[in-house]
C-alpha cells in the first residue's frame, strides 16, 4: 500500500460555529438538500404577498452545537412553524433535533421533523415533532412527489399551519421515472434505433420497439434516421437513432428542482460528438418502479454505454447480478458534486467525504468506471426576503468534455474490428531486486504479456512476431529505437495545461535539456533529438516499459512520490501512445504502477492533474493482484481503470507474521478511511505508529524516535510493501493461466475468468464487480478472479477501529 498526501481542513467535516445572522419569521424550513430549499424558495417568492414571512437555512451550516444554539435563540424560538428535512435521519442532526423538540414544546411551536429519504421512517423524528403523525405524513408526501406544483402546495400548507386561511391542495403525483430532454422536459420515447458493433468487430443496425409502443401498435412509426438538428439534438419522440445510444441516469429530484444544468451540458456535448444521449430520471435505483422503468428502457434502447449520475450502489446483494451486469455495456459514473467549485479547485483531495462515499466508493460495488465530476455547487446572491442564499449545480465545461472523451474512446473501441484495434501493453518497472526488469507484485509480467499476446492473436487481433521467451521479449524492448521527436513533443505539449508543463520544467528543466536522459543503452540511441522509449510493436500491439518518472539513480523514492512532477519523457510517452501510435486502449500489466500515483487531486481530477495528462481519456485495463485493494482504488479513481483482479501466487512458507498482518490491516484501513472519515483516519494513523512501536516493527521499518507522525507512517507503509513483495511464494502467477497441478476448482476457474474479462473489456463490454482480499487468509469470496475489483466492502463494516470510535 502507498499513501497519497491529502491533508485538507476545508474538505473534512470540521464544523466551525457560525452565526447565520437571520431575523425571525413565522415559518422556518431547513434541509440538507439544496433542491428542497431551492424549491421552497421559488414557491414562496411566487406568492410572497399572500404568504407569511419565511426563513430558509441549510443544515450543513448548523452542524456545530453553538451554531444551533445561536440560530434557535435568534430565529427558531420566535417561529410559529418549523419544518426540518434531515437526510440520514435523527442520528445526522441529533443535537439540533433534541434542542428544537425542547424549544417547540416550551413555546407551543408546530414542529415537523421529516426524514430526507422519502421511503424511510424514523420513529425518533416523529417523537421529537409536535405535529400529529397524519400531518407529518401529509407534509412528507409533498417532498415525495416533488416539483414546483407540490412545493407551492407545501408552502401554502405551512402558511395554514401558521394561521393563514389559504386553501391547501393535496400532493400531485409525478412519475417516479421517465425520459427527459433539454428544452422539452419529460418526453415519451416509443421507438429507437442505433448502430451496434458485433462481437469481434463489425457494425450492424438493430431496431427494437419500446413495449409501450408495441402495446399501442404504433406501427406507422419508422426507424428512419433523423439527422441532428441545428443544435446537435436528435428529437426523441417517434424518431430513430443512427448513432450510439447513451442513456444518462440522473435523479428525479434534480428535474423537479429545475437543477439539471449538468445533465443538459452532458446532453449537448455528447450530441455534438455524434452520439445519441437519452436522459432518464429516476427516483432511485433502489426504488422498484424506477428500476423496472430503467430495465425496460435499456432493453429497448440497446445502448452502447451508460452514464449514471446516481449515487450509492444499485442495491443488489453481493454476488447477485445487477441492472448494469444485465445491460452488459460500460457504465460510467459521473459526479454531480455537493462540493463547492472553489474548494474542489484549490484542494488536492478533490471531494468532501460525503461526495467521495456516495459518488465514488459505493458505486464501485456496481463495477462502474469513474469518469469524473461534471459539476460543483455554485451559490447565488442572498435573497434578503428569505435571508437565504441558494446553491445550484453548475457544470464544469472541461470536465463534461472529458467525460464525453472517455465515452467516445470506449465506443471507438467497440466499433473498431479486433483486427484493426491498436493496443498498448504497459509493463510496470517497479524498483525491486536488481535484474527484475518488469516487476509487479505476485505476477510474472513478461510471461503474462506473452500469454496475452497469444490470447489476443487467437481472438482475431493482428499480432505478429511474438517472442519465444520472456527474456527475448525484454531484450527486444531494450533494443528499441522508436520514440517521439523533441519538436513533436514541444508542439503536442502546447495542448496541455501550461501550469502543468511549467511545474515539470521547474522540477527537471527544459525538455531539450532532458532529451537523451532515456531508458535505452547509449550504444543504441538514435542520433536525432528525441525521446526514445523501450517499446516494440508486435503487429497492432505495442509492448512498452514506461520511462522513469523521476531520477534514474533514485527510482525507489521517486516511483510513488505524490508530489514530484514527472519528467518530460513520461509525458512524451503518453503523447506518443495516443497521438503517434494511436492506440485504442492501454493494458497495464500488474501492480505497482506509477501513473496512478502522479501528482494531482486524489479524486475528481482536473485537466491539470498528471494522471490525466499522461493517460488522457484512454480506456485503461489494469490486471491487479486481488489481495491489494488499497492500491487498486487509486487506479480506479485516478486513471479510470477497470481493475481486473488476478490470483496471487500461493504461499508456501513464511508470509507475514501475525503482528505484520495486523499492521497491514491497519494501513489498508487507513487508506480507505482517508477522505471519508477524518476521525477514523487520525485514530488509525496514531494506532499504526503505536502498534509498530509496541511490536518492535518500527525499528525494522527504519522509524526513528524523532520522526514526525507523517514520516513514520510513510516509512512503515513502504517497509510493509517491500515485506509483502519478498514474501516466500511458490512461483509467480501468469495472468489467465492456471498453475501446473492446480487442484483448487475456484483457482482453476480463475484462469479462464481472467482471460475472458480482458477480452470483454477490450470489446467495450461491462465486467461485473467483485471483492478484493487475500484467498490465503480465508477470503474465498474473491474467487474466481477476473472481476472488476471493488475496494470497500460493506460486509466487512464496521471495522474494529470504527467500532472502537463508536464506543468512545
Amino acid at each position: 500500500m502507498h499513501i497519497l498526501t491529502t491533508t485538507s481542513a476545508s474538505l473534512d467535516d470540521l464544523a466551525e460555529p457560525v452565526d447565520l445572522r437571520q431575523t425571525p419569521a413565522d415559518v422556518v424550513a431547513l434541509s440538507f438538500t439544496d433542491s428542497d430549499l431551492a424549491g421552497l424558495a421559488a414557491a414562496w417568492k411566487a406568492d410572497a404577498d399572500r404568504l407569511p414571512s419565511m426563513r430558509l437555512a441549510a443544515l450543513r451550516d448548523l452542524r456545530h452545537p453553538m451554531s444551533v444554539d445561536l440560530w434557535i435563540d435568534s430565529v427558531a424560538r420566535h417561529a410559529r412553524v418549523i419544518l426540518v428535512r434531515i437526510l440520514g435521519g435523527y442520528d445526522w442532526w441529533r443535537y439540533g433535533c433534541d434542542q428544537l423538540a425542547s424549544t417547540a414544546r416550551a413555546r407551543g411551536i408546530k414542529l415537523a421533523l421529516l426524514p430526507g429519504e422519502s421511503h424511510d421512517e424514523d420513529l425518533r423524528l416523529i417523537e421529537c415533532s409536535t405535529l400529529t403523525r397524519e400531518e407529518l405524513d401529509g407534509l412528507l408526501d409533498y417532498f415525495r412527489e416533488g416539483g414546483p406544483e407540490n412545493m407551492t402546495a407545501l408552502v401554502q400548507r405551512l402558511a395554514r399551519l401558521a394561521g393563514s386561511d389559504m386553501a391547501v391542495a393535496e400532493p400531485v403525483s409525478v412519475p417516479k421515472a421517465g425520459y427527459y430532454q433539454p428544452g422539452r422536459g419529460v418526453v415519451p420515447l416509443p421507438l429507437e434505433r442505433r448502430i451496434r458493433p458485433q462481437a469481434g468487430g463489425g457494425v450492424r443496425s438493430e431496431v427494437r420497439q419500446h413495449p409501450e409502443a408495441l402495446r399501442q401498435k404504433q406501427t406507422s412509426r419508422t426507424a428512419a434516421t433523423t439527422p441532428p438538428g441545428p443544435a446537435g439534438h436528435r428529437p426523441l419522440e417517434g424518431e430513430g437513432y443512427a448513432a450510439p445510444v447513451i442513456p444518462i441516469l440522473f435523479y428525479r429530484s434534480m428535474l423537479l428542482a429545475a437543477d439539471v444544468a449538468p445533465i443538459d451540458a452532458l446532453f449537448e456535448t455528447l450530441s455534438a460528438r455524434g452520439m445519441a444521449p437519452v436522459p432518464i430520471f429516476v427516483s432511485s435505483l433502489k426504488d422498484p418502479a424506477s428500476l423496472a422503468f430503467v430495465e425496460t428502457a435499456l432493453a429497448a434502447l440497446n445502448p452502447a454505454a451508460i452514464i449514471t449520475a446516481t449515487a450509492f450502489a444499485s442495491g443488489a446483494e453481493p454476488g447477485v447480478e445487477t441492472l448494469f451486469d444485465r445491460a452488459g455495456v460500460p457504465v460510467f459514473q459521473v459526479i454531480v458534486a455537493t462540493t463547492r467549485r472553489d474548494i474542489w479547485q484549490n484542494n488536492q483531495r478533490g471531494l468532501a467525504p460525503a461526495d467521495l462515499a456516495m459518488h465514488v466508493v459505493l458505486p464501485e460495488l456496481d463495477g462502474r468506471i469513474l469518469a469524473g465530476a461534471i459539476s460543483f455547487k455554485g451559490e447565488s446572491e442572498t435573497d434578503p426576503a428569505l435571508a437565504f442564499r441558494a446553491f445550484a449545480n453548475r457544470p464544469e465545461p472541461d470536465r463534461v468534455a472529458q467525460v464525453a472523451n472517455r465515452v467516445e474512446v470506449f465506443i471507438r473501441l467497440q466499433q473498431t474490428p479486433r483486427a484493426e484495434r491498436k493496443l498498448a501493453i504497459l509493463i510496470p518497472d517497479y524498483p525491486s531486486a536488481p535484474g527484475r526488469t518488469g516487476y509487479a507484485v505476485g505476477l510474472d509480467v513478461p510471461s503474462s504479456v506473452l500469454a496475452m499476446l497469444h490470447d489476443l492473436s487467437e481472438q482475431g487481433y493482428a499480432v505478429e512476431g511474438i517472442p519465444q521467451t520472456p527474456r527475448a521479449l525484454l531484450d527486444e524492448l531494450e533494443r528499441s529505437e522508436g520514440g517521439l521527436g523533441l519538436g513533436d513533443y514541444l508542439d503536442l505539449s502546447t495542448e496541455l495545461p501550461a501550469e502543468a508543463i511549467a511545474a515539470v520544467t521547474a522540477a527537471w528543466g527544459n525538455a531539450a535539456d532532458e532529451t537523451g536522459l532515456c531508458e535505452s543503452p547509449p550504444s543504441v540511441l538514435p542520433t536525432t533529438a528525441n525521446f526514445p522509449f523501450r517499446a516494440a510493436s508486435f503487429g497492432n500491439i505495442t509492448v512498452a516499459l514506461a520511462p522513469d518518472r523521476g531520477r534514474s539513480l533514485d527510482r525507489r523514492a521517486d516511483y510513488h512520490d505524490p508530489t514530484l512532477p514527472p519528467r518530460h519523457a513520461l509525458i512524451a510517452f503518453g503523447l506518443w501512445l495516443r497521438k503517434t501510435v494511436g492506440v485504442h486502449a492501454l493494458v497495464h500489466v500488474g501492480a505497482h504502477g506509477t501513473l496512478e500515483w502522479l501528482p494531482g487531486k486524489t479524486v475528481a481530477l482536473s485537466e491539470s492533474c498528471f494522471p490525466e495528462i499522461v493517460t488522457g481519456p484512454l480506456p485503461v485495463i489494469y490486471p491487479f493482484i486481488v489481495s491489494n485493494p488499497g492500491e487498486a482504488a487509486q487506479a480506479k479513481r485516478r486513471i479510470a481503470a477497470v481493475t481486473l483482479g488476478h490470483l496471487p501466487p500461493p504461499l508456501t512458507g513464511a508470509g507475514l507474521d501475525e503482528n505484520q498482518h495486523q499492521l497491514e490491516r491497519l494501513v489498508d484501513e487507513y487508506a480507505q478511511a482517508d477522505g471519508l472519515d477524518r476521525r477514523r483516519r487520525d485514530r488509525l494513523a496514531k494506532l499504526i505508529v503505536e502498534t509498530a512501536q509496541k511490536t518492535g516493527l518500527a525499528s525494522e521499518a527504519g522509524v526513528a524516535g524523532t520522526d514526525a507522525p507523517d514520516e513514520a507512517l510513510r516509512r512503515i507503509d513502504a517497509w510493509l510493501c517491500d515485506l509483502k513483495d519478498f514474501a516466500i511464494k511458490d512461483g509467480l502467477h501468469i495472468y489467465g493461466r492456471s498453475a501446473e497441478g492446480e487442484t483448487d476448482p475456484l483457482r482453476d476457474q480463475s484462469a479462464a475468468a481472467e482471460k475472458a474479462a480482458l477480452i470483454a473489456v477490450l470489446d467495450g463490454r461491462h465486467v461485473p464487480a467483485g471483492p478484493a482480499g487475500a484467498p490465503a487468509r480465508g477470503r474465498r469470496d474473491v474467487l474466481p478472479t477476473g472481476r472488476n475489483l471493488f475496494t470497500s466492502d460493506p460486509r466487512n463494516m464496521p471495522t474494529p477501529t470504527s467500532f472502537d470510535l463508536g464506543r468512545v
